[in-house]
C-alpha cells in the first residue's frame, strides 16, 4: 500500500496550509476504542519525520468505566513541533472525541482553550431520545466555552470498511489527523503496517484503507490544514516512551533478571522486557507477590549477576523489610519505582512524585541508599546503566525513580551506540585474597570487596543482623557504631565524585525554582517564557536524590527566594489551620531544607496530572508580582 499512500500524498500537496510551530492535539474516547494506540502512532510518525514530540496517556482509573462518562475518558495528547519538546503543554488545539461525555473531565481541568477545535463523532445525534438531547446539550455548553465544534461521520465512515466500528475509528482518525498535520502517509502507512505485523495480511489491509479513507475524507471535508516544518536530525533517532527505555537499559546494562509482579504502571516495562530479554540472554520472573520479587532479585544478586526488580509505590511498601536486608547485608540490586498517586492503592494510573521520602527514609534503623531520579526519556535508558554500576561498586541498593509521566510519554532521541564499558564484568571466580574479610571496610570510603560464592576461600554467612567485619553476627556496641558509619560513609565517597547542578539560567536573581524527575522540561519552558517578559528566575533541576549533589548551598544563597516545583502534597498557607509553623512542604523541599539549612518553599500539586509551563507561569506571576501570561 507504500504505493497508494504516495499516489494521496502526491494528490493532496497542493492544499493551501498555514505554516505552525507547534500543536497539542488530544484524542479522546471510552476505554477499548484504541485512541491511545492513535496517539502513539501519530507522535512516531512525527517524531519520524523529524519534529519534536511528547505524549501523555489520558487513563481513567477503572479497567473498564461506564461508557459515554466523565470519568471515563480514555486517551492521549500529542504535542508536536518544529523544536525539541519535552513536556505535554498548556492548552490543546485540537480535540478529536468519540463521544461528548468524555470531554467534561479534561474541561474541568482545563486542558481547552476559546478556539480549541473539536472534532466530535455525530452518530449520538441519531441515538436514543436521552442520548440525542445530551448530545445536543453538550454542543450547546461547548459552543458558550468557546470552543469551534465540527461534527464528523465517524461511525458511518468506518462501516464502509469494517463491520465493528469501534475496531476502526482510531486508524481512521489518524488518517484525518494525518492530513490535517501535514503528516507524511507514507510513514504512516509503515506504522500501521508495524502495529499489526502480528495479525493477518486482510487485518492489516483493512487498517490501511481505514488511515487512507480519513486523509482523503479530512481533504474533502475539513477547512483546517496545517503544516508544523521539521528540522533534519544529526544520526539516527529511536522513539519509545519511558518504560520501555528502561526495559533497554536493563539488556544494555548487561542485567541478565528481572523479578517483578504486576503493578501498574510499571507493568509495561517488564512486558516489554520479556519481549527481548530471552534473546540477550537474561530472563524474566514473575513472582507471586512484591515480596517474593525482590527476594528473588536479592538471591540472584547475591550469587554474583546484579539483578533489578521494577514496581510502584504500593509494591516498595511491600518490599521494605527486605530493602533493608540489601542495605545491610550490602548486596547490589537495581530498584526502579514508577511512581504512582497515593497513599496506599491511591492513584494507580495517575502521575505522582510521591515515593522520595518513603525511599529515603522507609526502613528500620539508618538504611542508606542511592537514589537518582532521571528528567527525559533518554535519562530512563542511561539511568538504568549507572544504577546497575553503582549498585557494583558501592555495594548498595539503588533506586531509579520514574513516574507515570516518564513510563507512558512517548519522545525521540538519539539512538545509543551500545558500549561494551556498559555491562558487567563477567563474575570473579579467582581464588579469594588471603586474609581480605567479607566486609572489609576502608576507613576512608566505606567500601569494601564483594565475595561471590563459589571463589575459593571466599565463604561467607550472609545475615541482615549486625555483623562484624566477617559478618559473623555481632552485638558489640562498638562494632554495630563502626558497620553503621562505613554504610553511610559509601554515600559520601560517592557524593565526593558528583558535580554540581547547572542552572538554567542567571547565577542570581529574584527567584530560583528547583525540581527533580519528569518535571524538567515544563519548569524549564515557564523558566524561558517568564525571562523573555523580564523576569529574574532561574533553574536547576536535581538528579542524584541520595547522596544529594554538592555546591547547592552556595547557589541558593544567591537568590532571594528558592522554590521546589514538584508533583506531591503540601500544604497551603491560608487554608484552614496551615500556618507558617505548621505548614507541611513538598517531598524535596522537606528534603532540601533539612540539608542546607535554607527556608525553601514550594509548588506543588496531587491532581494527578503532569504539570504545565502554564501552571508554573501563573504561579510565577504570583511570586514575583508580574505579568507573564499574555
Amino acid at each position: 500500500m507504500s504505493t497508494s499512500s504516495e499516489t494521496i500524498n502526491s494528490a493532496t500537496s497542493t492544499i493551501k496550509r498555514d505554516k505552525i510551530k507547534e500543536a497539542v492535539i488530544e484524542i479522546v474516547s471510552d476505554s477499548g476504542e484504541g485512541a491511545q494506540k492513535c496517539g502513539q502512532s501519530l507522535g512516531t510518525i512525527s517524531a519520524k519525520m523529524g519534529n519534536g514530540v511528547w505524549t501523555v496517556e489520558i487513563i481513567p482509573a477503572e479497567i473498564r468505566p461506564p461508557a459515554r462518562s466523565k470519568a471515563g475518558a480514555s486517551g492521549i495528547r500529542v504535542r508536536m513541533g518544529s523544536n525539541k519538546i519535552t513536556n505535554m503543554g498548556d492548552h490543546a488545539d485540537m480535540v478529536v472525541a468519540l463521544n461528548e461525555q468524555v470531554l467534561y473531565g479534561r474541561i474541568d481541568q482545563n486542558a481547552y482553550k476559546p478556539g480549541t477545535y473539536l472534532l466530535i463523532e455525530n452518530k449520538w445525534a441519531t441515538h436514543t431520545e436521552e442520548t440525542k438531547v445530551a448530545y445536543e446539550q453538550s454542543l450547546l455548553k461547548f459552543k458558550e466555552l468557546g470552543y469551534i465544534i465540527h461534527e464528523i461521520p465517524m461511525e458511518k465512515e468506518c462501516l464502509k470498511y469494517v463491520s465493528d466500528a469501534r475496531k476502526g475509528k482510531n486508524m481512521w482518525v489518524l488518517g484525518l489527523l494525518c492530513n490535517v498535520y501535514d503528516r507524511d502517509l507514507t510513514i504512516a502507512a509503515e506504522q500501521v503496517k508495524s502495529i499489526f505485523s502480528k495479525k493477518s495480511d486482510e487485518v492489516i489491509q483493512s487498517n490501511l484503507d481505514l488511515l487512507h479513507a480519513g486523509y482523503k475524507w479530512a481533504n474533502e471535508n475539513l477547512s483546517m490544514h496545517f503544516t508544523i516544518p521539521s528540522k533534519p536530525s544529526e544520526g539516527e533517532y529511536v522513539v519509545m516512551n519511558g518504560n520501555e527505555a528502561v526495559s533497554l537499559g536493563v539488556m544494555a546494562a548487561g542485567i541478565e533478571l528481572c523479578s517483578m509482579y504486576p503493578i501498574t504502571p510499571a507493568t509495561s516495562a517488564s512486558h516489554a522486557l520479556a519481549e527481548t530479554i530471552e534473546s540477550a540472554g537474561g530472563i524474566i520472573h514473575q513472582a507471586e507477590d512484591e515480596i517474593a520479587a525482590i527476594g528473588f532479585a536479592i538471591g540472584a544478586s547475591y550469587a554474583g549477576k546484579t539483578a533489578v526488580t521494577i514496581t510502584s509505590g504500593p509494591g516498595i511498601a511491600l518490599k521494605t523489610e527486605f530493602i533493608g536486608l540489601a542495605v545491610m547485608a550490602e548486596i547490589p540490586l537495581v530498584i526502579i519505582d514508577v511512581q504512582r498517586g497515593g497513599p496506599s492503592t491511591g492513584l494507580p494510573t495517575k502521575v505522582e512524585q510521591g515515593d522520595l521520602l518513603s525511599v529515603l527514609y522507609g526502613a528500620a534503623g539508618d538504611a542508606p541508599k542511592i537514589i537518582l531520579a532521571p528528567a527525559t526519556i533518554e535519562e530512563c535508558f542511561h539511568y538504568v546503566i549507572l544504577a546497575r554500576k553503582l549498585a557494583e561498586s558501592f555495594r548498595s541498593p539503588v533506586f531509579v525513580l520514574t513516574n507515570a509521566n516518564l513510563a507512558t510519554g512517548v519522545q525521540p532521541f538519539p539512538r545509543p551506540n551500545i558500549k561494551s564499558a556498559w555491562f558487567s564484568d563477567p563474575i570473579d571466580q579467582s581464588k579469594w585474597k588471603e586474609g581480605v574479610k567479607a566486609y572489609d571496610w576502608d576507613p576512608q570510603t566505606g567500601l569494601s570487596k564483594r565475595p561471590i560464592p563459589g571463589q575459593k576461600g571466599g565463604m561467607y554467612t550472609l545475615t541482615g543482623l549486625a555483623h562484624d567485619e566477617e559478618s559473623h553476627v555481632a552485638y558489640d556496641p562498638a562494632i554495630n557504631q563502626r558497620a553503621a558509619e562505613s554504610r553511610s560513609r559509601k554515600l559520601a565517597a560517592l557524593k565526593q565524585t558528583l558535580k554540581e547542578p547547572i542552572i538554567n539560567g542567571d547565577q542570581s536573581g529574584d527567584l530560583l525554582l528547583v525540581g527533580w524527575g519528569s518535571t524538567k522540561g515544563a519548569i524549564e519552558e515557564a523558566v524561558e517564557r517568564a525571562r523573555e517578559k523580564g523576569a529574574k528566575v532561574s533553574s536547576l533541576h536535581i538528579h542524584f536524590m541520595s547522596p544529594m549533589e554538592p555546591g547547592l548551598k552556595p547557589i541558593f544563597d544567591k537568590f532571594k527566594k528558592v522554590m521546589t516545583v514538584e508533583i506531591n502534597y503540601s500544604d497551603t498557607i491560608g487554608n484552614p489551620l496551615i500556618t507558617k509553623e505548621n505548614r507541611r512542604y513538598a517531598q524535596l523541599a522537606w528534603y532540601l531544607r533539612a540539608e542546607t539549612l535554607t527556608d525553601i518553599d514550594c509548588f506543588s500539586n496531587v491532581y494527578g496530572q503532569p504539570l504545565s509551563p502554564i501552571k508554573i507561569l501563573q504561579m510565577l506571576e504570583k511570586t514575583l508580582d508580574l505579568n507573564l501570561i499574555e
